[in-house]
């Protein structure tokens, strides 16, 4: 199977269209179509259906497809591997978490590692699901659960508290509240409905110290960091891991003796960047910076 033909394809199938990976590939759109009707031609089967919007893979396509996406991923950490210097990490590093703890934790303190480390190039990916590393659609994940898959390497970096808050500005017109029970009267903004959501328990104001079932929520975010928005404007009382709550932050602790779940956060990569130098700084980075702000 000729690489060049091969590698076209697979930018094809990631984009969608001839005329996007024609721009990403640097070659004209007519030039990209000759090139996959060729490995077609070579191959006997059709690879795409083709229709007015766009591209669709076929089923020898998707298979084509998943093979070759593989094949690139791992060429892309061999890359990474010999061109990495031994004295000085160097190169590209792709990190996955969270929306809230990428922008509200991890976000600030990476000048730090900027600093250290001024020739590794960091791509952050703030996502709620779990991109899949062994795809490598990133190289290490801090993710706020165990991960489910078996190749991957972990380590725990924090427990996470989460309490509730509520702002000065709701407080002075709501009161504040003396006792669990007294939830029932107040505005509770709350996680919406979701398939996965990001820590156990979430909702857990609806139902703690109430015998009468479920709260009411005021208002349902499928966002931890649009709920902390939403509460520091006066919203109402909302849980939130203490992470999320900065130095300078007005937001007042209810009921302090009133804890929700805990959760720990983990950071994670694939078995075969084991000994990888720009993970293993990047890793003890965290845990300096865990250690420093004595979470």
């Amino acid at each position: 199977m000729d690489w060049d033909k091969l590698r076209i394809f697979h930018a094809v199938a990631e984009a969608g269209s001839f005329t996007h990976a024609g721009e990403v590939l640097n070659l004209s759109q007519s030039a990209v179509s000759r090139q996959i009707s060729a490995l077609e031609e070579s191959l006997k089967v059709p690879l795409f259906h083709r229709h007015a919007r766009g591209l669709i893979l076929t089923e020898q396509g998707e298979l084509l497809y998943r093979t070759a996406h593989e094949v690139f991923a791992k060429l892309a950490i061999t890359e990474a591997q010999l061109t990495e210097s031994r004295d000085r990490p160097r190169g590209l590093l792709k990190v996955t978490t969270t929306v809230a703890f990428g922008s509200t934790w991890l976000a600030p303190r990476l000048r730090h590692f900027m600093d250290l480390y001024p020739d590794i190039e960091l791509h952050m990916i703030l996502d709620d699901r779990e991109l899949d590393l062994s795809m490598r659609e990133a190289d290490v994940a801090i993710r706020m659960s165990p991960p489910r898959q078996g190749d991957l390497i972990q380590r725990h970096l924090l427990n996470v508290h989460i309490q509730a808050y509520a702002s000065p500005a709701y407080l002075k017109k709501h009161g504040l509240p003396q006792s669990v029970e007294e939830l029932d009267k107040h505005r509770l903004v709350v996680y919406g409905q979701d398939t996965r959501p990001p820590v156990p328990d979430v909702n857990w104001l609806l139902r703690t110290g109430t015998a009468t079932g479920m709260r009411r929520p005021a208002l349902t975010v499928n966002n931890i960091y649009a709920i902390m928005q939403a509460i520091s404007t006066g919203g109402g009382i909302g849980s939130l891991p203490e992470y999320m709550i900065q130095e300078d932050s007005d937001l007042v602790k209810i009921l302090p003796d009133m804890e929700g779940p805990r959760i720990d956060a983990y950071f994670v990569y694939p078995e075969e960047l084991r000994g990888t130098q720009r993970i293993e700084v990047f890793r003890d980075f965290l845990l300096r910076q865990v250690a420093d702000s004595r979470m």
